[in-house]
């Protein structure tokens, strides 16, 4: 199988907003796809990069995606880079393409000087821990809160 991860272009944020509906889907989480292209767009392609986007085109076709921003850290006194998602569509799963994601995003964490790259996966996503344990990864249990403003 042929694929390339590239950084993600304007004409992908149609499909990127049905990989990340398929991905809340996977994360048995809710997903309201409204407002998102826009949103997106901004984050990815504004004046302001909020965010960065990876796609993983697969014979022209989005197969999958990584997103991450920079953030700094404290207790650190040190950038470090937080991928928000990495998701593959299952039919490309276990081929070394999430390796080679991470493979990237240890190259891009060290050009910015990140004292560490932090991410998060449910707790009943064993396919997901198995995976980032076995690039050498540790986990810290926390909880996450969410508070409307």
């Amino acid at each position: 199988m042929n694929y390339t991860i590239r950084p993600c272009e304007e004409k992908d944020l149609p499909e990127l907003i049905e990989l990340c509906a398929a991905h809340a889907a996977y994360e048995k989480s809710d997903y309201d796809p409204e407002g998102k292209m826009e949103r997106l767009r901004e984050a990815i392609f504004g004046d302001i990069k909020r965010l960065n986007c990876w796609i993983v085109d697969i014979d022209g076709k989005a197969q999958g995606f990584t997103t991450f921003t920079f953030d700094f850290s404290t207790w650190d006194a040190a950038p470090f880079l937080y991928m928000d998602c990495l998701y593959l569509d299952e039919s490309c799963r276990g081929l070394g393409i999430g390796a080679a994601i991470m493979d990237k995003i240890r190259e891009v964490a060290r050009e910015n000087n990140c004292k560490n790259i932090q991410w998060q996966t449910p707790e009943f996503n064993a396919r997901a821990i198995k995976f980032y344990v076995g690039l050498g990864s540790t986990g810290k249990q926390k909880m996450r809160f969410f508070l409307n403003p």
